[in-house]
């Protein structure tokens, strides 16, 4: 199978990896000026926008998919889900990876031993038993958990929808294996053989990956560079374009 992707803009490489639930839609805000700066390849996840469903739910297949369609060597920039995706492309073929945009991802999405900056696993679990019985109710539960105690939370709802509804929406196969992977990944152990810079971008009241994973993530990438945008939660390229198309314009600048 292959992904659907599109691209655009010219200049230096960089790939665009969404959320779990999402399409490339959501990128919307942030294109007119990455494009004016880079050739951008905007993929869609397995079983979501235009990309059939993955054979199975992993982790590494579905980074696999996303490089099969990637540029030979480019920086990627993932958000949530996508970021691990990318975390894993990078681990998986690091010569293809040149440096790593991380916004509002973790290693490890749901709370484990030593590991309490992460949302509880009978969450997850909740929103896997309900996805079977209505698949549009359980991913707007969801959307307004990414925007929940958020600065502008009202309006960037109603933005993150009016995006999603411009591309295909993610098919219950999709949504299934993606929530499978969030449930079960954990990359904390492989950090430390990232070979590639790796930026991560945060929101302060983002109540899906609270801003204090900074302070673990630094146990294992200590040369790391961590930013927070006050006041934003899971989205904040959404509620707050301006100060992360800044953030991003900064940390893609090396590629």
């Amino acid at each position: 199978m292959s992904l659907f992707y599109q691209q655009l803009g010219y200049g230096p490489d960089l790939v665009l990896l969404h959320g779990w639930g999402m399409n490339a839609a959501v990128w919307e805000p942030l294109l007119r000026g990455l494009s004016e700066r880079f050739r951008l390849t905007i993929i869609e996840l397995p079983g979501h926008g235009g990309s059939a469903p993955a054979a199975t739910a992993d982790l590494s297949e579905w980074a696999g998919l996303c490089l099969s369609v990637a540029p030979a060597s480019a920086h990627w920039l993932g958000w949530s889900l996508g970021g691990q995706i990318a975390l894993r492309a990078a681990l998986a073929a690091p010569t293809r990876v040149t440096g790593l945009s991380l916004v509002a991802t973790t290693p490890r999405f749901v709370q484990a031993p030593g590991w309490s900056c992460a949302m509880p696993v009978a969450t997850f679990e909740q929103f896997a038993a309900a996805l079977h019985g209505d698949p549009n109710a359980t991913l707007g539960r969801f959307l307004s958990l990414q925007v929940k105690g958020a600065e502008h939370a009202r309006e960037t709802l109603k933005l993150l929808r009016a995006e999603l509804a411009q591309r295909p929406a993610a098919c219950e196969a999709g949504l299934a294996q993606g929530l499978d992977l969030l449930l079960h990944n954990d990359l904390r152990a492989e950090l430390k053989g990232l070979q590639c810079p790796s930026h991560w971008l945060f929101g302060s009241r983002d109540t899906l990956v609270p801003g204090v994973v900074l302070d673990s993530l630094r146990v294992y990438l200590p040369d790391a560079d961590m930013q927070v945008i006050p006041g934003a939660g899971h989205a904040p390229f959404l509620s707050h374009p301006y100060a992360s198309l800044d953030a991003l314009m900064c940390t893609t600048g090396a590629i």
